[in-house]
């Protein structure tokens, strides 16, 4: 994180280390060399452009983004690594910081407040469509410093770190431009409305600005057109950030969410936007890579990519809420990927644009998230088979289908993707968790798979569509039976993780809220049972023993979205007063913002990637589901 020598600045102690807003992690391991305390998971703010997203810390960096897409190489990664880059604004000295989002969007407030005044940094990502009229170019970044009391020395540091910090950039002042930072093909221009000194690589300024007074900064990706110019004024990005804000303002009044978490509900909701990609309507699981799930552990994987099922559950969650538009968007892309299917069927992740994802690699050059190694780029999924994804992906295409009809093309699509379903239905596979370890044939998976089958027959029977339906109906059958027979632990009369193992796995939580079982049938009762002895802390739910049968050494936190799966599932098993407190409970442990990350540590930490797709959705879910069970 940007320290306070590097601007001479005089912290004062109550800011070091994240006082607003709790303690920094304490348990680093050492690393080697020299590893700086970076700025917490919890204690980050996000933005976005529908393309790409931007982490800004609670004091005013932004030390994480990618560009111009999710998956693109780091530009700042000083989250990982304390020389890859940061983007900071902020006053010389303070004593509190609080940062929110201004009302029903996604334009960050980051509030300085000292003895000496007063200031405020308003940081947004303009998506196309919200760019104003007779703006030419979309920029990547606006940032606008205004001092609301008193006087302030505002000191900016930008400092970027091409390729994850692995090209060597230049850095020039350009005449009616800016700053200019180049590596080889790649440009990035840095305007402001006071005069920018280069040093190093790095743009600096400091400047003194005292009641009623603005400072302007525009960060765009690519070289300036000819002839445009390069000054920036307050005005100009005010009007950047009034644009982005009455965007999103009407995007989020297109909601029917009425219930209890109105506030809490739209937080997610416009998270799960952000994390759409919008050129062709994928979704990403996470806006980040290789935030760790545990301290000093391998378990650091690169979430930059679309799931087919993270992005089926978080279109289904958005489609409750009433914006639809995201699921039309996400089915032309869908529709694309199975028209493409080869003979290992529909991959379990893809690029935002469609493609297979890179392989792993590792950036040795990297410390990690507190000395947290390794930093990985590319995701080895994409060569695993998770046949669960099948089930979320014809849920979802089943539910959209009750707001708009499908189309025969996607139909035909269907078909085909559930022909080679049909042939593989019964293989072992790495499940829902991704399982690095042998593959074996997991419970959930299987209940998904009957509910791919069983999902397609009710659609094919409700609008006549032609379909091999004995066929699916032998399938949706066989598997069910396999979960009763294969999946169910005599020892509990509950089920488990797999035929091959008597482990519990949290993902069992689903198996009433999809359906395949009832949520007091007796079966499950035994399930949720012992679930509740092995897992659950609280509110809190671990997703499975971790003793090596994943493939990885070591632990990991708590996994929030199985703690919004459990009071759902508490709610459908009519305990209703216990679900919503195990859901209120939760929810505090979200950040300032009400984000929420993968996973929570033992000591109340977020861990894991951030923000999680895979969170936010869950509680939509339950928020819903809760809302009627409380009438």
């Amino acid at each position: 994180m940007q320290t306070a020598r590097d601007h001479d600045q005089a912290r004062p102690a109550d800011q070091q280390d994240g006082a607003t807003t709790g303690q920094e992690p304490d348990d680093a391991p050492p690393a080697d060399r020299a590893v700086e305390r970076p700025c917490a998971i919890e204690h980050h703010g996000v933005i976005g452009d529908l393309r790409t997203m931007m982490l800004v810390t609670h004091d005013g960096e932004i030390d994480f983004g990618c560009a111009p897409d999710f998956d693109s190489p780091g530009l700042f990664a000083r989250l990982l690594d304390e020389d890859a880059g940061g983007f900071s604004v902020r006053p010389s000295s303070w004593d509190t910081t609080h940062q929110y989002y201004l009302p029903s969007s996604a334009v960050l407030a980051t509030r300085f407040s000292s003895e000496r005044g007063c200031l405020e940094v308003l940081d947004a990502m303009v998506p196309e469509e919200a760019l104003p009229e007779g703006v030419d170019r979309r920029p990547l970044l606006v940032r606008l410093v205004r001092v609301l009391d008193g006087e302030q020395d505002v000191v900016v540091d930008c400092r970027p770190a091409f390729d994850w910090g692995r090209a060597p950039h230049e850095a020039e002042r350009v005449d009616g431009v800016g700053v200019r930072f180049s590596a080889g093909d790649d440009a990035l221009v840095l305007r402001s409305s006071t005069a920018l000194e280069v040093e190093d690589g790095t743009a600096r300024a400091r400047v003194h600005l005292r009641r009623g007074e603005e400072l302007a900064l525009v960060l765009h990706w690519g070289d300036l057109a000819a002839g445009e110019r390069g000054d920036v004024g307050a005005v100009e990005v005010q009007r950047l950030l009034d644009a982005t804000h009455a965007w999103w303002r009407t995007w989020t009044r297109r909601s029917t969410y009425r219930g209890r978490w109105r506030e809490t509900v739209m937080r997610s909701a416009i998270t799960l936007k952000l994390l759409t990609y919008a050129p062709t309507g994928a979704v990403v699981a996470a806006g980040t890579t290789s935030l760790p799930e545990e301290m000093g552990g391998e378990r650091n994987w690169d979430y930059r990519y679309a799931w087919l099922r993270d992005a089926a559950f978080t279109t289904f969650a958005l489609m409750t809420l009433g914006f639809t538009e995201e699921t039309d968007a996400f089915l032309a892309w869908l529709e694309q990927r199975m028209a493409t299917t080869g003979e290992d069927g529909l991959l379990p992740v893809y690029t935002v644009r469609g493609d297979v994802p890179p392989h792993e690699e590792e950036l040795d050059h990297l410390a990690g998230f507190g000395g947290s190694r390794p930093v990985r780029t590319g995701n080895a999924a994409f060569a695993q088979r998770q046949l669960d994804s099948y089930g979320e992906v014809l849920d979802s295409i089943y539910l959209y289908n009750k707001i708009k009809p499908i189309s025969y093309d996607i139909w035909t699509e269907v078909v085909d993707t559930l022909e080679w379903l049909a042939e593989h239905a019964a293989d072992a596979d790495a499940g829902l968790w991704e399982s690095r370890g042998e593959p074996r044939r997991n419970t959930y998976s299987q209940a998904m798979v009957w509910v791919a089958f069983e999902r397609a027959l009710r659609l094919s029977r409700q609008r006549g569509l032609p379909a091999p339906r004995q066929r699916w109906e032998e399938c949706a059958d066989a598997a069910y039976r396999r979960v009763q027979t294969e999946g169910l632990d005599p020892r509990t009369g509950g089920y488990r993780v797999s035929a091959q193992s008597d482990q519990l796995d949290a993902s069992l939580l689903m198996l009433p809220l999809v359906k395949f079982a009832g949520p007091t049938d007796p079966r499950f009762a035994a399930t949720l049972a012992e679930l509740e002895r092995e897992l659950v802390v609280d509110c809190l739910v671990r997703r499975y023993p971790t003793d090596g049968a994943d493939g990885l050494d070591g632990g990991e936190g708590f996994f929030i979205t199985c703690s919004f799966w459990y009071a759902e599932a508490l709610s459908s098993a009519g305990r209703v007063d216990e679900a919503e407190e195990v859901f209120e409970k939760t929810l505090r442990f979200s950040n300032h913002l009400g984000l929420f990350a993968e996973e929570v540590s033992a000591t109340g930490h977020q861990l894991g990637n951030f923000p999680q797709a895979l969170s936010h959705l869950a509680l939509i879910s339950a928020a819903v589901h809760l809302d009627r069970a409380l009438g």
